[in-house]
């Protein structure tokens, strides 16, 4: 027996570079005991020097089974080195093997696959940050090793944020523009607990719906196994012990209580008391009551906007995003980085600019566990209308630019088209001049590069349009 040593647990590449070179050497599966890090040595263990060199094209096998291959090589059974390496003989002799259903290595193959799915699911469903100083990290037990193919999911996820994963075989390290990989370690190394730990607990008790509460289907999409490491697993037993009162509860108020439509459409009609608002911290604080439209009931917070009080350029977006919604902060996210870059190549001081949304609450769809940005509406637009005019009131910004279709609509009352608009100043009725451009959320919805790279030239073209008016002010 030649025992193969392979240094990596779940290296594609590795283990394919081996197995070529074993398949230009005519090892049969039969002769060969795979063997990963540091498991002990077999008797006679087959060094790269041992082995041909497989340069070039080696047999064939249907592009099916390269991608099965990278799926099961991250499944923790010991035994996926010695299948995959048979199935990859026996499609040497028959190229139609993988269509055979019956066949126990494809079964066997097929199922691994599919609890490697099913773990990079739990994965990206189950992480739970935990705050450290300015860094955000996790600690997760994973059934097999998912981690690395898994990571770039969350750098896509939380591109603004410096996070970590540790898990008992490696971690991932993301700084907002690489992503790394190193030796796993211990739930030591995680906090046990933060600030974020209240927030989780909170949203999963609000979504709670003890009338529709099926426990065994329950466990089966958030197995047992994994609450010990989720914040909100020690409000469940509790949740699901009170479920039958709840219910009752919730009938009872249904009785009581006039539709939610009709408290929504007497809040609009009973505006907020300005006189109680003096300032713009008095704005930013009185937000957190309003129900002046119902986006309220889903977001997690009012994200209102951030800047000096006496800024000269007031940006407007459509709204708050994912990230923004749970930060508390506008343009912190994906888009946000992107209009940080811009800008600051364009020579405009950010932390000299007020930012804000025309709606300050996220309106979003749940698809799965992800969040998907929804437009608001024009009723929501007018409604949130409220807060906008509280903020240039106080800011007074000579010049404002609306970041997006729905950012001009919100300033000038009409829908509008950014390509005829942009690039004309627009005089607003309190003397403030307006440019209008796209959002910077549109260029990275931009599929093909050149087309990104020339919007993107076009939006760093309007904001060079706004640094000049800057100037200009600046002169007189």
């Amino acid at each position: 027996m030649l025992s193969v040593r392979l240094e990596r647990l779940n290296d594609f590449d590795e283990w394919r570079g081996k197995a070529r070179r074993l398949l230009v050497a005519g090892m049969k599966p039969s002769q060969l005991v795979w063997r990963v890090g540091s498991e002990e040595s077999g008797l006679f263990e087959a060094g790269d020097d041992m082995l041909p060199q497989a340069d070039g094209p080696i047999g064939s096998v249907p592009r099916q089974f390269i991608d099965l291959a990278a799926s099961v090589i991250q499944h923790s059974d010991p035994e996926r080195f010695a299948v995959l390496y048979r199935m990859l003989w026996r499609l040497q002799q028959d190229s139609q093997l993988l269509a055979n259903a019956a066949d126990a290595d494809t079964v066997m193959l097929t199922k691994w696959a599919s609890g490697v799915r099913r773990d990079a699911h739990k994965l990206k469903a189950f992480v739970r940050f935990r705050a450290i100083d300015d860094r955000y990290v996790a600690w997760f037990e994973p059934e097999h090793y998912t981690l690395e193919a898994t990571a770039p999911f969350f750098t896509r996820r939380f591109a603004g944020m410096v996070w970590g994963i540790v898990t008992p075989y490696a971690s991932a390290f993301w700084d907002k523009e690489n992503l790394r990989f190193g030796p796993g370690g211990t739930k030591k190394d995680v906090p046990s607990e933060d600030a974020v730990e209240d927030d989780w607990q909170t949203y999963y008790a609000s979504i709670f719906n003890p009338a529709r509460l099926k426990v065994a289907m329950m466990k089966s999409e958030m197995p047992v196994k994994y609450w010990r490491n989720l914040p909100e697993a020690q409000l469940i037993q509790p949740l699901i012990r009170n479920a039958r009162q709840m219910e009752q509860d919730m009938i009872d108020r249904a009785t009581t209580q006039p539709p939610a439509r009709h408290l929504r459409q007497k809040a609009r009609e009973m505006p907020e008391e300005t006189h109680d608002i003096q300032s713009l911290s008095d704005a930013a604080e009185a937000i957190g009551g309003c129900r002046r439209c119902s986006l309220y009931e889903q977001a997690t917070q009012p994200v209102f906007g951030e800047g000096p009080q006496d800024a000269e350029v007031m940006f407007i977006g459509e709204q708050p995003g994912d990230q923004e919604d749970l930060a508390g902060r506008p343009f912190v996210g994906p888009a946000g980085q992107v209009f940080d870059e811009v800008i600051e190549k364009v020579g405009i001081d950010r932390s000299r600019v007020y930012v804000t949304n025309a709606v300050k609450h996220f309106k979003f769809v749940p698809r799965g566990k992800r969040r998907i940005h929804q437009r608001p509406d024009s009723g929501e637009i007018q409604a949130c209308k409220f807060w906008l005019n509280l903020e240039r009131e106080f800011v007074k910004p000579k010049i404002v630019v609306a970041l997006g279709a729905r950012a001009a609509q919100s300033l000038i009352g009409k829908a509008v088209s950014i390509s005829k608009m942009r690039g004309e100043p627009i005089e607003l009725e309190d003397g403030a001049v307006l440019y209008i451009t796209n959002h910077p959320s549109y260029l990275l919805r931009i599929p093909d590069v050149e087309g990104r790279a020339r919007e993107r030239a076009k939006f760093a073209a309007d904001l060079e349009l706004v640094r000049d008016h800057m100037a200009l002010l600046r002169q007189h």
